[in-house]
């Protein structure tokens, strides 16, 4: 045992940091209610490396890439759902699964991208009804022969861009399928790599193809209440660094003149720009947004979620616009040199604490003293904020959630590495 915390230390923390809370105004255990509410799309491809089920070769193209060679790598479904249960077992909160097309299940028959069907992700169905989770989609447009030159939907190859249609059209009719099963919206999220290394003389023309090439894709309305389209952009990617077809804006342009779900990725912007600040600006004009919160590190580099002030600061913005409900919280990120499972359950406590810390903010308190002008008051709130006991909250919540408390999953962790794990490096 690691946190060393036992159930009467926890309940008497949080007795007392319940009391204080309640001197700003906030219900903890309304707080901790909502909280549990509010589902997290966890995604497959933290447990293989985006390898996915087609061949053994694993991740290639696509401007992606997945560093390291930790031991214990998922190599099916069967060790990949296996995994996620005993990751999803260590963190607190509703849960989605986030699976790409190339974790389809065929049998061993050989079923190219543009032939999918749902058959194909029927235990996966089976699974998330087992489990009670709902399900996420996305198409897969990389690590495939026919994107090699680096486009797929924008190409001026109509024969690549029309194998790329037939399988969007066929992941429109899965994430429908998943959603009908499970009785819950399966977000179907669109990114593409299409893109140049260098400067191209005709950047227009890509994304008149690509625009066509959308329509006809969505040309056919879903039921949202099974499935949600999202579209995805990107700044830049390894081999498109000049240039990207789906930009920021031209998915903001789409999107939003065709009704669909704008996705904001953490590491998909500059730098400098962080997506919190896009969140407020966009939900006025659509009635619905995908995040997939990430951590870039000086580009987008895919890093665990950590508990840091990038990641408070998009919970904030969504808690302070009242838009849980219309905001879809997805994590996306690999990291192969550590422990797989270890971080789906640091970026995913990661994420469920920067809820709830949200959560608890008494942001009526802060736009009081913002409407009297008194910005030296709301920056005082905001600092004694900082400091209030959200860590006995939040152990709290966990207890309460029936997973461990602090660092004790480690142990758990370890535990399966070496149960389970290790022996895969032995086949």
């Amino acid at each position: 045992m690691f946190g060393l915390i036992d159930k009467e230390q926890i309940e008497q923390e949080y007795g007392n940091a319940r009391k204080v809370y309640k001197g700003y105004g906030i219900d903890t255990e309304a707080v901790m209610k909502k909280a549990a509410g509010i589902p997290v799309s966890v995604h497959c491809w933290q447990g293989d490396d985006v390898a996915g089920f087609e061949s053994g070769e694993g991740l290639s193209g696509g401007g992606i890439l997945a560093t390291g060679n930790y031991p214990g790598r998922a190599r099916n479904g069967d060790e990949l759902r296996a995994d996620f249960e005993k990751a999803m077992s260590l963190f607190p909160g509703t849960k989605k699964f986030n699976l790409h097309a190339i974790y389809r299940e065929t049998g061993g028959k050989n079923v190219e991208r543009d032939s999918i069907e749902p058959e194909h992700f029927s235990r996966w169905i089976e699974w998330a009804q087992k489990t009670d989770i709902a399900l996420d989609f996305n198409p897969s447009y990389f690590s495939h022969p026919m994107a090699e030159s680096g486009f797929t939907l924008a190409s001026k190859d109509k024969k690549v861009r029309d194998f790329w249609i037939r399988h969007s059209k066929k992941c429109r009719e899965i994430a429908n399928t998943i959603g009908k099963e499970l009785g819950k919206p399966c977000v179907n999220n669109f990114w593409i790599i299409d893109g140049t290394k260098d400067y191209p003389a005709d950047r227009y023309g890509h994304r008149v193809i690509l625009t066509e090439a959308l329509d006809e894709i969505f040309e056919n309305k879903l039921d949202p209440a099974c499935t949600l389209d999202a579209v995805e952009s990107k700044l830049f990617g390894i081999g498109s660094e000049a240039y990207v077809v789906g930009s920021h804006e031209y998915y903001l342009g789409y999107a939003l003149s065709r009704g669909l779900m704008l996705t904001m990725d953490a590491g998909h912007y500059h730098p400098t720009e962080e997506i919190a600040d896009k969140i407020s600006a966009l939900l006025p004009f659509t009635e619905n947004l995908l995040l997939h919160v990430s951590r870039p590190m000086r580009w987008d580099s895919d890093h665990v979620v950590l508990f840091d002030d990038v990641t408070r600061r998009i919970t904030q913005e969504i808690k302070r616009a009242g838009a849980y409900g219309k905001v879809h919280v997805a994590l996306d990120f690999f990291d192969a040199s550590i422990n797989r499972i270890s971080a789906w359950v640091i970026g995913s406590r990661a994420t469920q604490k920067a809820i709830l810390y949200s959560l608890l903010e008494p942001t009526d308190l802060l736009v009081k003293e913002e409407l009297a002008g008194n910005f030296g008051g709301r920056m005082a709130i905001s600092e004694e904020l900082k400091t209030l006991p959200f860590s006995a909250v939040w152990n709290k919540y966990c207890l309460d959630a029936g997973v461990p408390v602090g660092s004790d999953w480690l142990t758990i962790v370890t535990d399966y590495e070496e149960t389970t794990l290790s022996k895969r490096n032995q086949v």
